[in-house]
């Protein structure tokens, strides 16, 4: 059984995940990996840190799913917020001394040095290509950009979500990669019964999940729908708390049809707003493989998803794809005229969702922190990553 898969040599190992919000998983594709993948490796006996920040103290816990919890401030500043909290993060492994640390996101990169100091074995999640996110001005692609580098310089290895990535690093680096997708939740088929709730009804309505942000495309799916024909109301799932702007552009492109619920937390609910769309819209353009993409065919829902290669990468010829607001209103056309196109695709859907198995992926996981630890088939932490190095290595999570 590959959930309970232990290693060959039985080496339990201390492995601290280091640069997200943490756990419970409620904001985005990095927390859902460490919650799904950090359960996991404590069910093979290994002993897994989750640094945490954001949560009331009222609702601090010290261990979820078996995983230790840490939490620890940050500065409340979009620019800064991410890197304080795992300057702080990095200060507690060093004295904690895990076997291996997984630091996710490039951006914090410039303190990968102090884990190196330390001796501490480490691989960085680098994440997508966050230099092209509007929201940052040009010191901030800058930043990314140079993080980019110093992620190869100082990791011990490189973890990419998607071939996309993958290939970038090593076009632009020479670097290799470990690719390490997510896995597709499978949400079984059940009766609507939360969905009525919101006045909803089974396969009568589109749905889209998304931060809004612009290179997730809501204010394009949302103009789409509005141009289009569609008699079926678009569900809007999402907020943005550092885009007030851009959330009035999607608010304005929007008709009486459209229906925003803000961000939902309730798991059960969303997975059935999920499973009982006709379509679920995905817009997300840098980021790599998407948690919600997979999240939607394990539903075995039919997507229309922006034409960008992480997306055609996840759904092959289960998805049909759209580059502007005019082609997604032919797709809201087309979407509720041929329906029996619609359950052929998603039947597709979930059948490309078996390619993305959690256990698979934490099987990846578990060997790259025991290559890590020098208990693996190879010992990597001796030798670092470099510009220079060549190929990509791929993890079988397809």
């Amino acid at each position: 059984m590959l959930g309970s898969k232990r290693h060959e040599n039985d080496s339990s190992l201390r492995i601290s995940l280091i640069g997200t919000r943490g756990v419970p998983a409620r904001y985005g594709g990095f927390e859902t990996a460490i919650e799904e993948v950090g359960r996991r490796l404590v069910q093979r006996g290994h002993t897994v840190t989750v640094y945490c920040r954001g949560v009331e103290p009222d609702d601090r816990e010290s261990k979820y799913l078996g995983m230790a919890l840490v939490h620890l401030p940050a500065l409340k500043k979009r620019s800064l917020e991410t890197l304080s909290h795992t300057a702080l993060s990095v200060g507690h492994a060093m004295f904690n001394r895990p076997q291996a640390a997984l630091v996710f996101n490039a951006a914090n990169s410039p303190l990968l040095p102090l884990l190196r100091m330390a001796q501490i074995p480490l691989a960085t999640h680098v994440d997508g290509l966050e230099w092209k996110r509007a929201k940052w001005g040009p010191i901030g692609r800058r930043y990314y950009l140079i993080c980019e580098r110093l992620a190869v310089w100082w990791s011990h290895a490189l973890i990419a979500d998607a071939s996309g990535i993958a290939d970038y690093y090593t076009e632009k680096f020479a670097a290799e990669t470990r690719l390490i997708t997510y896995g597709a939740p499978v949400i079984a088929d059940k009766p609507a019964q939360r969905i009525a709730e919101l006045g909803l009804a089974s396969k009568q309505y589109h749905v889209v999940v998304a931060r809004f942000e612009p290179e997730n495309h809501v204010e394009m799916i949302v103009r789409g729908y509005a141009q289009s024909g569609a008699k079926l109301p678009l569900v809007v799932i999402g907020s943005a708390p550092y885009a007030e702007e851009y959330t009035q552009q999607v608010h304005a492109a929007a008709n009486d049809q459209v229906l925003f619920l803000g961000g939902i937390w309730d798991q059960e609910l969303l997975d059935e707003l999920y499973a009982q769309a006709l379509v679920y819209w995905h817009g997300h353009s840098v980021g790599g493989t998407n948690p919600s993409l997979l999240r939607a065919i394990g539903a075995g829902t039919a997507v229309n998803a922006f034409d960008v290669n992480f997306n055609r990468e996840v759904l092959l010829d289960s998805g049909k794809f759209f580059a502007n607001s005019a082609q997604a209103a032919g797709l809201f056309n087309e979407a509720e005229a041929d329906q029996e196109d619609i359950q052929r695709r998603a039947g597709r859907a979930r059948q490309r969702a078996k390619a993305y198995d959690w256990d698979v992926v934490t099987d990846a996981y578990e060997s790259l922190c025991m290559d890590l630890a020098g208990v693996g088939k190879k010992s990597i932490q001796a030798k670092g990553r470099r510009a220079g190095a060549s190929g990509k290595s791929r993890l079988p999570v397809r």
